[in-house]
């Protein structure tokens, strides 16, 4: 199996707001994000690729228009924005464009990320 990865950047906020009012991530709180789109592929295309990295574009557009710089509960119409819901959304995003997406990461934190596989 060929794997390969491609990584993106953005900003923005969310709340968690079925959590308790004294946790810290049930106030209004942002982050710099790291998104990881994952492709795989037992076999290379003509070119020798399981996808042009080019072709990744499509997300990075996505990122940027619609979620960079924005409170995301408000953007993707839930109360409860974590980095799992994140991951999930992004990988059905990519899964539809893009049949090769074989997981999706996301980081709100140097030291914390979550990940969608199915």
């Amino acid at each position: 199996m060929f794997r390969i990865t491609k990584e993106f950047h953005f900003s923005a906020s969310h709340q968690l707001t079925s959590l308790p009012p004294d946790h810290q991530c049930a106030r209004l709180h942002g982050h710099n994000y790291i998104v990881v789109v994952e492709l795989s592929g037992g076999e290379l295309n003509e070119h020798g690729f399981v996808r042009d990295y080019h072709d990744l574009a499509a997300l990075k557009h996505y990122i940027d228009e619609t979620l960079d710089h924005r409170h995301l509960n408000d953007v993707l119409g839930h109360d409860q924005v974590t980095a799992e819901y994140l991951a999930k959304h992004l990988y059905d995003w990519c899964k539809v464009r893009l049949p090769q997406t074989s997981a999706l990461r996301v980081s709100e934190t140097p030291k914390t990320w979550a990940e969608y596989r199915p």
